[in-house]
């Protein structure tokens, strides 16, 4: 399963003045540097979580339908499903019917299921035959995103700002700050 970005998020979950006012910097002059932070900051934590938090439009890529169970997304949280297209040899895509299948947003992973004999389209392409066009995040700007994970943003991008030296590699620097893997703790996948 493979997942590319389509659209990335409109809006940083943390602006540039909250920034600055959370680094007490006053002026322009740190502005590029400061919004290159949240940027990487919240991709860092992105991947950390394994969620997106602010809207973001993602296409999944598949080879086939799991056997008789539901598929699970790489990706959450789910806010839809657009569509699922199902290639055939010639690149060419019929787009599933949303009534032909239901999406559990609520579960960590988000999974979709088809619904009365469960069974699947197949695709006629071998590879990525099979693509199912997401929005994720928890809404168009970050005061939709749950404030314990702004306030890692802000102590992240904090912590980078004191330390701008690069890390150093397999080192304790490649780690994520205590106290900022603390505040993202209820947010990470759960593993059994």
């Amino acid at each position: 399963m493979t997942a590319v970005l389509i659209t990335g998020p409109a809006v940083e979950l943390v602006s540039l003045s909250e920034a600055k006012a959370h680094l007490r910097v006053d002026g322009a002059d740190e502005d590029t540097l400061v919004s290159s932070l949240i940027a990487a900051a919240r991709i860092h934590m992105e991947a950390y979580t394994h969620r997106v938090f602010i809207t973001q439009t993602w296409s999944i890529y598949l080879d086939k339908w799991p056997h008789d169970q539901p598929l699970a997304l790489p990706i959450s949280p789910v806010q839809s499903v657009t569509a699922i297209n199902i290639y055939d040899e010639d690149d060419s895509f019929v787009a599933a019917d949303p009534v032909s299948y239901v999406v559990d947003a609520a579960s960590l992973p988000p999974r979709i299921l088809w619904r009365g004999t469960g069974v699947a389209p197949r695709p006629d392409r071998a590879l990525n035959g099979i693509e199912i066009i997401v929005n994720a995040g928890y809404g168009n700007d970050g005061t939709q995103v749950p404030q314990p994970i702004r306030q890692a943003i802000l102590m992240l991008v904090a912590q980078w700002f004191e330390h701008r030296e690069p890390p150093t590699l397999n080192g304790p620097d490649n780690a994520m700050p205590p106290a900022v893997a603390s505040l993202l703790k209820t947010y990470l996948p759960v593993r059994l």
